[in-house]
This record gives structure tokens, C-alpha cells and sequence, in this order.
């Protein structure tokens, strides 16, 4: 029995993005875990050119030297066949993107892990860090979850807080957990093989939900306090990206893209309707909310370079005056 637990466990990657690829290769390197094979989805076209790339974790793998799956679906029961060919201990799985049907989750010996980037059963679902930064929490973390039918459903394994600095981003967030999602993946696994790897069942009457993001999502109302401008701006970051659009005239509205910026002061009662144009404070581009400023230093109007607040005045804003409103619109604008 000692010699078959200090035996490498035999494991089938699944995962898509960079935060899946960090977890990749934190696997790679531990010579108690076996990467048998890797399961990733299917290039997408993607930029303008609409050129097919490779996932993160497919890069990651081939760099790596291991078999890469791609199916369409999981669905298929000569995919099922495929991977039970494997006979893995785990499955384990990083923003794969792809439900699992329960003949899948069956398949391994001992069951199927998932790195989730939430303290669950908060934020189930896709987009559980922008979640957390949407909602200004203050605290987030990751769970190793066994995985059952439903989505993100199964007991927890190991879980493992982290603060959220007023700073942080998606980007942010995403770096820092997905090297914490491959340290406790890997004393997750050393655990079991000690046989002290025990599962707690969620409480699934304080679940809540993280639905995928969609690009229309990034577009900022400014008729909320900065508070929340700010939490929804670095939520966005690096995507979709929080955007406004700024008055064209004859012409149509321009998208602006804004980079993360900071809370700003104070504004008296009824001095500035919410997106209108402050001035320029500190070098940071200065823009109303519901009850405060917010500071803009590096804008990125559309079919144009990055650029920063007093660039951005210069080139974009030189007819307005402080107190102009550069917000055109709370919603798309619609076709011409």
C-alpha cells in the first residue's frame, strides 16, 4: 500500500486560459504528479485579422511535450473513450470552459478536482473574480472542489483566502490566483496521497452566481458613486475593458477605453451632472460621478494609440469646458 500511494499520480489536465496555463505548469514540476495528457478548447479566430490562436494552455503543453486533446464537446462517447484509455487517478480541471457530463466525471479512480478562483460557494460560474471586484470585496481566494453534476456544485477539499487591495484588477487578481490555485492544487494532491484529503459539502443556500462577461459590459455609467466606478473599471481590466463614448458632433461617438484610475474628491451637491469633464487634477483627466470625482491618468480612444490624461485633453477635449459632459450616452449607441 506505501509503495502504491508514493507512486506518481496519473492526471488529465483540463484548462484554457493563462490562469489554467500558471496551474499547468506548477504540475509540471512536481515529480509526484504524471501529466498524462492535455484537454484544451479548440483555436479560436480572434483580433482583427481573425487569425486562429492557440489557448494558453495549449502553448503551455506543447512547450511541454504532452498529448493535446481539443474536442468540440464532451458530449461524444468516442471522447469518453479517449480519456478513459488514460485510466487516471484525477482529472483535473482550470477554466476549462466545457460542462462536464457526469460519464466524464465518472471516468477517473478517484474523481475529478477544479481550481476555482472564489471562496464557494460564493461566486459560482465563469467570471468569479470580476465578480468579487464588481461587489467590492475586500477578500477573495481559491477553492479545490471535488467535482460533482452542476456547476460548481461538488464538496470542498481545500480553500484558501486572500485580500483584494483597492488597487487590484482582474489581471491582478487573476496572476496572484492562479499561483495560489497551483500551490493548493499541489498540497491537495500530496494530501490525498497521505490519506488525510477530507471533503466538506458546500452550503448551498449562500451560493451565488458569476455568469461569463460580455463585451457590452465594460460600457461605465457614470451616475454611481466613484466608489463604484472604480470597482466596475478594474473589474473589466484587461477584458472587455471599461469604455465611454465621448460626444462626436456631426460625427458619430468615439469609444474611449479607460485604463484604471482612483478615486478622486468630494464634489458639492448639484455642481456637476454625472460624466461631465472636471479638468485635470494631478496630471489625471477628472470626471464626475454620483458623488465624487474619478481620476483617469491613460485613455484609449478607439483607432487611436494609448495615451495620457493631458494628451487626451489636448487631442479630444480642446472645444470643452469644465463642466462639459463627455459621456454621450448610458447605453450603445445604435447603428446609423
Amino acid at each position: 500500500m506505501d509503495q502504491e500511494r508514493q507512486a506518481p499520480l496519473n492526471v488529465v489536465f483540463f484548462g484554457t486560459p493563462p490562469f489554467a496555463a500558471r496551474i499547468l505548469d506548477d504540475i509540471a514540476g512536481d515529480p509526484d504528479v504524471l501529466v498524462q495528457a492535455v484537454v484544451t478548447q479548440p483555436d479560436r479566430p480572434c483580433g482583427r485579422g481573425r487569425v486562429c490562436k492557440p489557448s494558453a494552455v495549449k502553448e503551455t503543453a506543447l512547450a511541454r511535450g504532452y498529448p493535446v486533446l481539443q474536442p468540440t464537446t464532451l458530449k461524444d462517447a468516442a471522447v469518453h473513450a479517449e480519456l478513459d484509455a488514460y485510466r487516471s487517478d484525477f482529472f483535473i480541471v482550470a477554466a476549462y470552459g466545457l460542462i462536464f457530463p457526469e460519464a466524464v466525471l465518472e471516468l477517473p479512480r478517484h474523481g475529478c478536482l477544479n481550481v476555482h478562483a472564489s471562496l464557494l460557494p460564493r461566486y459560482r460560474g465563469a467570471s468569479p473574480i470580476q465578480a468579487a471586484l464588481l461587489a467590492g470585496d475586500h477578500v477573495t481566494g481559491i477553492t479545490i472542489m471535488r467535482m460533482a453534476k452542476g456547476m460548481d456544485t461538488g464538496p470542498i477539499l481545500l480553500q484558501r483566502a486572500m485580500g483584494i487591495d483597492i488597487n487590484d484588477t482582474a489581471q491582478t487578481l487573476h496572476d496572484q490566483l492562479g499561483e495560489l490555485g497551483g500551490r493548493f492544487l499541489l498540497e491537495s494532491l500530496a494530501r490525498h496521497r497521505k490519506g488525510t484529503l477530507i471533503a466538506q459539502e458546500q452550503n448551498h443556500a449562500l451560493a451565488s452566481y458569476a455568469p461569463r462577461l460580455t463585451k457590452d459590459q465594460g460600457l461605465i455609467n457614470w451616475n454611481q458613486p466613484a466608489r463604484t466606478v472604480h470597482n466596475h473599471i478594474r473589474a473589466m481590466h484587461p477584458w472587455p475593458g471599461a469604455y465611454f463614448y465621448l460626444p462626436g458632433g456631426q460625427q458619430p461617438p468615439r469609444k474611449v477605453a479607460v485604463h484604471p484610475g482612483k478615486v478622486g474628491e468630494p464634489l458639492p451637491e448639484g455642481t456637476h451632472a454625472p460624466g461631465s469633464f472636471i479638468g485635470i487634477q494631478n496630471g489625471m483627466l477628472a470626471i464626475a460621478c454620483q458623488d465624487k470625482t474619478y481620476l483617469v491618468e491613460y485613455l484609449h480612444p478607439s483607432h487611436a494609440k494609448r495615451m495620457d490624461a493631458l494628451a487626451f485633453r489636448c487631442g479630444y477635449l480642446q472645444q470643452l469646458l469644465p463642466g462639459d459632459n463627455i459621456c454621450e450616452t448610458l447605453r450603445e449607441p445604435t447603428e446609423p
